[in-house]
């Protein structure tokens, strides 16, 4: 079942306040999602819907948590009439963007781009809408445009507009200089710049957005563009640029890592009991900075669960509405229900005895075997075989503290027999309030 705050966060979701060009600006102002945007944009968008697109260089088979904030910037443009436009970098993922990179990338071949391409496709469903009509987003490879030119044609026509000192003052070159970087990796804002360029002229795309840590390119492909079409420095802009800021963690970190790695929105990459654990241990000074970023909850919502987080943190009201929200939208509205029933389950303290609940935490918290011998001897041998303790001394030691239960009870006696398996499969072992281990009858 879903909490009070989850179903009020959930009625609200969908009430659409960016329906209009202008309150596209508005809606990302309120959120605190722009971090840089250039000169003339809100003028631009008075006059109209427009279409803008953010480029994603297909590197893996699935985005992480770190993308979400661009894709979410993509989410509000369809929703207040925009287009958005999709870039997978078949070409400039051959590459590697050095933004934020302390060493070269890997190249990719095209079998691993096509692969990655359509599955970032399908996690992108699960944010904006892919039906016909006028917000149709389009997904595009910029292989399409920047294969097809010979080394001397692009020299010639994007080449050309890029001074070498205007490159050499890039922070992304910069911050890689030293540590020798090749041509390969020093070309790539000129290919993301003609990537803005073609876009432009073909697609009528006059806005792209992404991180800030990709200001630079942005910027980069603005002046190419401004620098081709023939228009003065001071003009009226041909194009537009948007940033939003970085997911970091408080102490700095880019956020989509975790000890054990990057935190995927496929689920055979990240379950979704790590992917939901992930946003439930989020910190309370972000959390609800996290749910302005990166849900559709309303302001009126968010300010609730704000008060509501402010008067008593220990409920994590924040965390809770951000990871079932998300949770939803990235593994479905029934994973993210289980999900908060698995975590009601893991922190409680309550006996479980909900099968589906157990088998969760069996594959996923930590499981062992139930075998004929445990199940006919006694409540330190099970603590023994649950693997939570190192020895029958320590498991006698936890018993006689109150810190050992079975099943949720208590253990008061080390000689007490093991108790039936909740459906005839499953016992749950703590050591504590914070440690438990799900053992199962395989038989």
């Amino acid at each position: 079942m879903t909490t009070p705050t989850e179903a009020a966060a959930d009625k609200a979701a969908k009430a659409d306040t960016t329906a209009s060009p202008t309150g596209f600006l508005g809606e990302l102002a309120w959120r605190g999602l722009i971090a840089e945007q250039s000169p003339g944009l809100a003028a631009r968008l008075a006059r109209g819907p427009i279409a803008g697109y953010i480029g994603f260089d297909a590197s893996a088979t699935s985005l992480h948590v770190g993308h979400l904030l661009q894709v979410f910037l993509l989410t509000h443009l369809q929703r207040a009439g925009g287009r958005p436009f999709v870039v997978i970098g078949g070409a400039t993922g051959m590459i590697g963007d050095p933004s934020g990179k302390s060493s070269e990338r890997k190249l990719l071949d095209d079998a691993q781009i096509a692969a990655n391409a359509a599955a970032i496709r399908g996690q992108l469903e699960r944010f904006i809408d892919f039906s016909p009509g006028p917000t149709e987003p389009l997904l595009v490879d910029n292989r399409e445009w920047l294969a097809p030119y010979s080394m001397l044609d692009f020299l010639r026509d994007v080449g050309k507009h890029f001074p070498v000192p205007y490159m050499l003052a890039k922070d992304s070159v910069q911050a890689r200089l030293g540590a020798g970087m090749s041509f390969t990796e020093f070309s790539y804002m000129t290919l993301q710049a003609a990537d803005f360029l073609h876009l432009h002229r073909d697609r009528s795309v006059d806005l792209q957005m992404g991180g800030a840590d990709q200001w630079g390119n942005i910027t980069a492909g603005l002046e190419l563009i401004r620098r081709a079409e023939g228009r003065e420095e001071g003009a009226d802009p041909p194009a537009f640029g948007l940033c939003s800021p970085l997911l970091l963690t408080r102490s700095g970190v880019k956020m989509g890592k975790s000890e054990r790695g990057a935190v995927f929105l496929d689920p055979t990459l990240t379950s979704a009991y790590e992917f939901y654990q992930y946003w439930i241990g989020d910190e309370d000074e972000l959390a609800v900075q996290h749910l302005r970023w990166l849900t559709e909850l309303t302001r009126e919502v968010i300010e609730a669960i704000a008060v509501e987080q402010a008067a008593a943190p220990g409920t994590r009201a924040a965390q809770r509405a951000l990871a079932f929200d998300l949770t939803a939208r990235v593994h479905g509205r029934e994973e993210a229900e289980r999900q908060v029933r698995v975590a009601e389950a893991a922190f409680s303290g309550a006996p479980v005895t909900d099968p589906e609940v157990l088998d969760v935490l069996y594959r996923e918290v930590g499981g062992f075997e139930l075998t004929d011998e445990v199940l006919r001897g006694d409540v330190v041998g099970l603590a023994l075989a649950s693997g939570l303790f190192a020895s029958k001394g320590d498991a006698r030691r936890a018993i006689a503290q109150g810190g050992l239960s079975v099943g949720g009870e208590r253990v008061t006696s080390a000689d007490q027999a093991v108790p039936v398996p909740v459906a005839g499969r499953y016992l749950v072992v703590r050591a504590g309030k914070k440690r438990l281990a799900v053992g199962r009858r395989t038989g």
